[in-house]
Formats: C-alpha cells, structure tokens, sequence
C-alpha cells in the first residue's frame, strides 16, 4: 500500500497540476497519509528550479494547514485520533505524554519534540493529532510547526535546486540520519539561548 501511495505522488509531480497536487499532499501528511511531501518536492524542483521558492511555500503553508486540521481532529474527535496514533505504536508514548504534562512536567520537552517531528522523518501526524489530544497551545503549536516545516522544506528546495542528483541520493541514503542530526543541533542550540539570555 505504502509502495502505491508513493508511486503515485512522484507521478503527480510531474504532472501540469503539481502545484495542486503538492499542496494536497502537503495538507493530508500532516494529519494522516502516510508519503512526505518531499517526494513530490525533490522532483518538481529539479525540473524546475527556478521555482525552487514557490515550492517549498507551497509544501511549508500547506502543511502547516494540515497541522491544524491534524490538531483539530484530537482535540474533537478523540476515538478517531486513537485509531491514527495507534496505527503507528505511538499509544504509549501518548499516555506518558499526558500523565507528564498532567503533573507540571514535559512541555519543554514536547516543544522539542513537536520540532524534530516536523523537521525529521518522524511521523509529524501523530504529533498533530496528539497536540490536540493534550490541549497544547494552539498558537505555540502553529509557530513550532511553521518554524519547523519551514526550514525541512526550504533546506530540501534549495539544496535540490543546487546540488541536483547528488543532493537527492545522499537523502535516499542518509536523509534520515543527517535530517536528525541537524534537528537536534538546533534544538540545542535554542535550549542554549532560552535559558541564557530569557529564562
């Protein structure tokens, strides 16, 4: 199923309409199907590289949007949320999330979370709809999400648009690895400035 799915997002990236089609699937990822929406990006970018910016907006506004629908479907409809969250394995980390959150911890730790979710191969959907689960900061949540969705899609734009084939393979390789590397490298270096310079 996943093989379909991915299939036919690289086909609608070729396709006259792929801006359209980008901003779906940038929407949908972000609360519940299952391709990212750099598979569309990688390929629309290197055929036009000239609209390397618009690309990565579209995948970044849309996506953001989708957060929220995401939000909104664990903040309304709680049993539909479960099913999402436990189509993935994340049911347990869930329940400590809340039990933390309940007792006056872990909401640095899920801003960070929220971040990497964004930023990484993470399953950002889960982290949407359990956002809404807990009742987190609406408005924390969209700047988190645009902050981090952002700079995923503008770094995967601009070094496609630069770099070309070698870009797209060293991200088949080690997209994950080095995508994770660089979003705890930010997260560390956020931490440093908050609790030097404003807490």
């Amino acid at each position: 199923m996943f093989k379909k799915f991915y299939n036919k997002s690289i086909e609608l990236a070729s396709n006259k309409r792929s801006n359209f089609y980008l901003a779906i699937v940038s929407f949908i990822e972000s609360s519940f199907f299952p391709i990212p929406p750099d598979v569309m990006v990688v390929p629309m970018v290197l055929a036009k590289k000239e609209s390397y910016l618009r690309i990565f907006l579209i995948a970044t506004v849309f996506s953001v949007l989708g957060g929220i629908f995401g939000y909104l479907i664990g903040y309304l409809f709680i049993d539909l949320a479960m099913h999402v969250i436990e189509f993935y394995n994340y049911e347990n980390k869930v329940l400590k999330l809340k039990m933390d959150l309940s007792q006056g911890g872990g909401m640095i730790i899920w801003l960070g979370t929220l971040f990497l979710a964004g930023f990484t191969p993470l399953p950002y959907k889960v982290f949407t709809i359990t956002s809404g689960l807990i009742a987190f900061d609406i408005i924390a949540f969209t700047i988190i999400s645009l902050i981090s969705r952002g700079l995923r899609f503008y770094f995967v734009s601009v070094l496609t648009a630069k770099f070309g084939e070698k870009f797209v393979k060293l991200i088949e390789q080690k997209g994950a690895v080095w995508s994770s590397i660089i979003g705890i490298i930010i997260i560390c270096i956020i931490s440093i400035f908050y609790f030097a310079f404003i807490k």
